[in-house]
This record gives C-alpha cells, structure tokens and sequence, in this order.
C-alpha cells in the first residue's frame, strides 16, 4: 500500500546494503524489530537468540565484546568459552560483577592499594548494601589465611596487579588456588597489562575486568569496561545483573573501542619499550628520589612480573624530592606530558595521587600503602623517548628544589 506523506516521513527507509562492510558498523538504535510475533516469543524466551532492546544487547557492543574476550583467551586450550560482556565504564563492570555475585551480608577480600575510585565505590557505596570489604595484604599467605579465618562470610577475593598506583604485584597462581580451595569468587582488574601483557585467566582466575577506556582502546575517546569469564555457567547471571541495572555500554563507544584495539599488539610493544628506558633514566636523575617499575630488578615484585607478565607494560611511578611541594611543582613545570586522571592512551599522562586520584582516600592508609606525597604516577606514551628524558629532566630541574 502507497504511504501518505506523513507516514512516509515516520517510516525508516529500506536499508540499501548490496556488500559486506568492511569495519563494524555503528548500530545506533534502541530496539530491534521481529519479523513475526513467533519470533518476538522466541528471542524474549531466549535472548541469546536475537537482539531484543539496547540495554539488553546490541550486535556493535556484542561484537567488540566477544573479539576482547576471545583475546584475553588467546591460546589458553583450558578455557573453552569465554564470554564478555562491556560495561559503561571500568566501575560499572566492577559494580556489575560485585551485585552478581554477592549478595547482603557477603564480604569482599581485597588490597588496601587499590584505585583511589575502586576504593571509595566498595567503601562508599557498595557497603550501603550490606556487602563489606575487607583490606589486607594479598601478598602475605599467612594474613590471607588469618583474615578468611576471621571473617568466615568472604565470598569474593578482589584485586589489581599490578595495582594502581603502587605497582605492587599479586601472585595470580596463589590467589587462584585460595579463591578454589575456599570456594571464593576471584576477580582480577587487568587494565595496567592488557591481555597483550598477562592473561589471569590462564591461571585459573574466575573473572577479569578492564577499563577498556584505558589501554584497550588506546585514544582516549570513549569510557567503557567489560567484565570476562571464562565459561557460558556464568555469563546468564553477569548480563541479567547488567540488563537490569542498566550498566550496559553504548555502541558508539564500543566502536571506538573496536578501532583502538587494532593497534593494540603494536602499542603495547611501545609503551613496553618506552616505560623501561623513562625508568632506567629517571633512576638515575637526582631530583628523583625512587622510581617504581616492574622491569627495574629493584622493584621487589621483579621477579614475579617475570613470571606472570609478558612486558613490563608503560606505568610507572617516581618520587620527586620535595615531597609534597615537589610533586606539585613537577606537574606545573611538565611540557610533554599531559596533566590528566587516566591512563593508557597513546600520549604521556601524569597524575600526582595525592591531589588528585587518592585526593579523597585517608591520608594514613595512602601512605600506609606507597602512595606518598611526592609520588608521580606516568603513563609513559609512544612518543619519542628522546622527546620524553628532556622533557621530564626539564621539568625536574624546574620545580625551583634542589636535593
């Protein structure tokens, strides 16, 4: 039948498509429509059978989400069907996860080191639903075993490595075999590595988040994260849990994340690059009075990265002389990097914890756990090494302190 004319302005136009398109199309739209009410019947019975509405699923998101999980399994014949599900930022994913899994009166096993924003959302805001966290030292087996004894409701053992800022390392095999022994939820954020740098999978680890904001993506252009798991068992609750709390990522920042990640093997092997020569030269600068880098062989978990990690990866942290007033001077006199609260995009970022990140974390345990005044966190960049030592070195010797 001929549509009149306001009809004809309402009504989408036939999609012209004749070929396939070469990159991953954007689709923009809110909710899928059914060829016949059986089918509607059939993919609301089963939604993995077909898209449904945006929050629910969507094939731009559906598809960058499988293509990351399937590199975070890369090679690992023990898992055998991943699953990934993207999230609207890193903190959803970790909100995402923490309301699957646990419910009120659990407890979270975790780090006093972490991400200044993980910290305040466990203690701020996931507390308010009954499930405590509980921090302690992930690298002393005998606290671990003390802490599990003492608190008999820990369902869920959370944690970074490396962590962020400190880049403390956290023996993946060990708390895999903890998380297994106690029948404990074990959950890894992997942004620093990538699945390029460490697969925690591989080492038997229930789930592992990103902020694909970061690294994955490489540009900073888009905010998303994504929760991993490694069979389809638990995947159902995971993505009821997002469909409900409407954490879902959109499709246009999973399409960025989709063009980023494939550059992804290549930028890594710089950032690797990079952060090793900044370290190795900033170790030798006398207004600096300690640099924290995994691949330096003072950093006490050296060996351990060696072990668990592929790459050294581009974070690192130093401490200007001048303690406080140091670090703030650095960050005014830097030129080359860019004064920014995130991390792993192709150009140098730098952060100082103490005003920024960790502004709003207690004082004693930021210190308590190596986040000291004077302490630069720098995501080192693709950029000329060369252009980065005198650019650091310039801006070192411009803080107006002297050692």
């Amino acid at each position: 039948m001929a549509l009149r004319l306001n009809s004809l302005c309402v009504k989408d136009p036939k999609d012209p498509k004749t070929t396939k398109p070469h990159n991953l199309p954007i689709y923009a739209t809110s909710s899928f429509e059914f060829d016949s009410i059986e089918e509607g019947m059939e993919i609301f019975r089963d939604p993995s059978k077909g898209h449904i509405y945006a929050r629910f699923n969507n094939p731009t998101v559906d598809a960058v989400a499988h293509k990351i999980a399937q590199i975070e399994a890369y090679g690992l014949s023990e898992v055998e069907a991943p699953w990934g599900i993207m999230t609207s930022s890193g903190l959803s994913a970790i909100s995402t996860l923490i309301f699957s899994e646990l419910e009120h009166g659990d407890q979270i096993l975790t780090q006093g080191n972490l991400y200044g924003g993980t910290t305040e959302l466990l203690l701020k805001v996931i507390n308010k639903s009954g499930i405590e966290t509980i921090l302690t030292n992930l690298k002393d087996e005998q606290a671990i075993k003390q802490v599990l004894k003492d608190h008999p409701r820990i369902k869920m053992i959370y944690f970074e490595t490396p962590s962020n800022p400190a880049l403390d390392c956290i023996d993946l095999e060990f708390i895999s075999r903890i998380g297994k022994e106690r029948k404990l939820c074990t959950v890894v954020d992997n942004t620093f590595c990538t699945p390029i740098l460490q697969q925690p999978l591989q080492y038997g680890i229930d789930y592992v988040i990103h902020s694909t904001t970061k690294y994955i993506n490489g540009h900073g252009n888009s905010i998303s994260g994504i929760i991993i798991g490694r069979d389809d068992q638990t995947k159902h609750k995971v993505w009821s849990t997002m469909k409900l709390l409407g954490t879902n990522c959109n499709p246009w920042d999973a399409w960025l994340t989709s063009n980023g990640i494939k550059t992804l093997s290549l930028r890594m092997a710089q950032h690797n690059s990079n952060g090793l020569a900044l370290s190795q030269y900033l170790d030798q600068h006398p207004m600096v009075k300690k640099v924290t880098y995994l691949g330096l062989p003072s950093h006490p978990d050296h060996e351990l990265a060696r072990k668990q990690m592929k790459g050294y990866g581009g974070m690192m942290c130093f401490e200007v002389v001048g303690g406080y007033q140091g670090g703030v001077g650095f960050m005014n006199a830097i030129k080359i990097g860019t004064l920014a609260p995130t991390m792993g995009d192709v150009d140098t970022l730098i952060l100082h914890p103490a005003s920024m990140s960790h502004l709003n974390v207690d004082r004693d345990i930021r210190i308590a756990n190596g986040i000291t005044d004077g302490l630069i966190r720098v995501s080192v960049g693709i950029e000329d090494i060369e252009d980065l030592k005198e650019g650091f070195d310039r801006a070192l010797r411009d803080t107006g302190l002297h050692n």
